[in-house]
């Protein structure tokens, strides 16, 4: 399980730290029907886009503790999922979006969970672990 939840922690660190230095180079342009929306949105989008890399590297710190904190994996698996329930939200508002936003909001919603199991599993190991390991008296 550890190495499970390390790769897709590096993974997803990774692809955080990618999607958002491309939103802060392009701007506009890296957002999916938003090319013409304006100065206001571009510069949201820069900034969002240098938040979004600074969560990929929060995602890389946590996986390169040893052992992975789970409650860190959880925090960063839940502000995913927020963002996941940000665009359902916006979808009940305003409709549908471009078809890679549906895409991105399949994937803020169904990878949470998969990061929560992984990281109770690897609480439980550790705990379990801790429990029958030699005291070295």
């Amino acid at each position: 399980m550890t190495r499970a939840l390390r790769t897709l922690a590096q993974l997803m660190g990774w692809s955080c730290v990618v999607i958002g230095a491309i939103h802060l180079i392009l701007g506009n342009a890296a957002i999916p029907g938003a090319s013409a929306a304006g100065t206001t949105v571009d510069s949201w989008g820069r900034f969002m886009g240098a938040s979004f890399a600074g969560y990929g590297l929060a995602w890389l710190w946590t996986a390169r503790q040893r052992p992975i904190p789970a409650s860190a994996v959880r925090w960063l698996a839940g502000v995913f999922l927020l963002g996941g329930a940000g665009r359902l939200i916006s979808l009940a508002v305003h409709g549908p979006p471009h078809w890679f936003q549906i895409a991105l909001t399949v994937i803020e919603l169904g990878l949470p969970p998969v990061f929560f199991r992984l990281a109770s599993a690897e609480e439980h190991a550790l705990r379990d672990g801790a429990e029958t390991a030699p005291t070295g008296r």
